[in-house]
């Protein structure tokens, strides 16, 4: 496959060049509101799905796409104010429209972190074109997304059980730099755990496994820009600070009894320093990973098996649908 190569190898330049308490939900619905990462999940613990036999490395790449969708259309709204163009959209499935009430460009007043965003869009659009590349006719047309920012939208939902919010209230990602990054963090990091578990899926396949090495690399990198800037924000704003923490314990209250997610609350090392935790490990010094069933956890904003919700209103295309029972 020539020229998925060629993508890959593209894909690792740009990342070589540039470098998350549990029961805090209540159903409203049938829906647990959360806090959603709308990262993309391709690994481990493909047994956890209901109803499914194991999925095809067609199904795993399928997946991942379905939330490059989420992310790319989030950072190309607020970098620029509309979404992506209508022909990196189609594919088999039911294809959906973005939901994007009130939307639009973030009112950026840092240019650094307007640069960011910009940076991210950029790299966000390159991974839905390169997976629709690799998948070729197999590729998922994008399902409907609400990146909205309403009192009832996904993100307000996650914001209001995450306790940033008050019933009633909208919180709003494109309002100014700091929502816009605690908007991204709630997608980031899920991001970089979820690729993570891809190669128990894709180690037979040498071209797709370099493709989820190399993007995750790429989403490593957003989210350490995400975290680094949400640091250094809160270093003097600490609210900052504890809203990412506040969004850290949702997501672990949905995605299973582990608790291993982390916000960027500074950490005390070995010596009695405090330190930063720009990056997010286990005592090892390695991240985590998360399985496609929890992803959907997070992103459905639902502790239960379901099959839409959240950020996707209609449910994801592919194979690859079920969130987990936790």
């Amino acid at each position: 496959m020539p020229e998925a190569m060629n993508v890959v190898d593209a894909l690792e330049a740009r990342a070589k060049r540039r470098e998350e308490r549990r029961d805090f939900f209540k159903t409203v619905g049938g829906a647990a509101m959360f806090a959603g990462g709308a990262a993309v999940a391709v690994g481990g613990g493909f047994t956890a799905l209901q109803a499914q036999s194991a999925p095809t490395e067609a199904d795993v790449l399928n997946f991942a796409l379905n939330l490059e969708y989420l992310e790319a259309q989030f950072y190309y709204y607020a970098s620029y104010g509309f979404g992506l163009p209508s022909s990196i959209l189609g594919g088999t499935g039911t294809p959906g429209s973005v939901i994007a009430t009130n939307a639009g460009a973030a009112a950026f007043t840092d240019p650094a972190v307007r640069a960011y965003a910009r940076e991210i869009a950029d790299d966000e659009r390159a991974h839905v074109e390169f997976l629709r590349t690799a998948l070729g006719n197999s590729a998922v047309a994008q399902p409907a997304i609400d990146i909205s920012a309403t009192s009832t939208s996904a993100f307000s939902n996650a914001a209001r059980a995450a306790g940033l919010i008050g019933n009633g209230a909208t919180f709003n990602p494109y309002a100014d730099d700091n929502s816009f990054l605690l908007g991204a963090f709630i997608f980031e990091d899920v991001g970089v755990t979820a690729y993570k578990g891809a190669a128990s899926a894709l180690i037979n396949n040498k071209t797709f496994l370099e493709a989820a090495a190399g993007i995750l690399a790429a989403e490593a990198y957003h989210s350490a820009i995400v975290r680094t800037t949400l640091y250094a924000k809160g270093v003097t704003a600490t609210s900052l600070i504890d809203a990412t923490e506040a969004i850290s314990n949702a997501r672990d209250s949905l995605d299973g009894s582990s608790d291993l997610d982390q916000g960027v609350r500074p950490v005390t090392d070995a010596t009695g320093a405090s330190n930063s935790n720009i990056v997010p490990l286990d005592a090892n010094g390695i991240a985590f990973s998360r399985s496609p069933a929890q992803v959907l956890n997070i992103v459905y904003l639902n502790r239960a098996s379901v099959t839409l919700g959240g950020f996707f209103p209609a449910g994801v295309n592919g194979n690859i649908r079920a969130s987990a029972s936790n």
